[in-house]
């Protein structure tokens, strides 16, 4: 009997290590896929610039808030692509990165607007 509990202890304590744990499983709102074969930009582009940068980019705030840039539309943003601004700002080699007071945009954001930039930035 002496043997039989100290067996069911290590047992017991090697199969509660089999328990898998997926972050993905447990907590699905967190897990985030990054699509960077569509970059389209009206499917990708626009909307991360929609969700980063119009505070201070639209055009009823550049001229306050975002140095008179405005990002709101394509022939904007093409603007920005064209003189460099937008890709150095987002990858932060200008002397203004942004999005300003903020952390950098996620790497697969980035991305996804460097893809479309690399394809010369069609109004798709």
């Amino acid at each position: 009997m002496k043997i039989i509990i100290p067996i069911i202890a290590i047992f017991l304590f090697a199969i509660s290590g089999c328990y898998y744990d997926s972050k993905e499983f447990l907590y699905p709102e967190l897990s985030t896929s990054c699509d960077t074969t569509n970059f389209t930009y009206s499917g990708s582009v626009k909307p991360i610039l929609e969700n980063s940068c119009l505070s201070c980019h639209s055009n009823s705030t550049a001229a306050s808030f975002g140095g008179s840039i405005k990002l709101e539309n394509y022939a904007d943003v093409k603007l920005r692509v064209d003189d460099g601004k937008l890709l150095s700002s987002i990858i932060w080699t200008s002397s203004y990165p942004m999005p300003k007071g903020s952390s950098q945009l996620e790497s697969c954001k980035i991305t996804i607007i460097q893809k479309w930039i690399n394809a010369s930035a069609p109004n798709n």
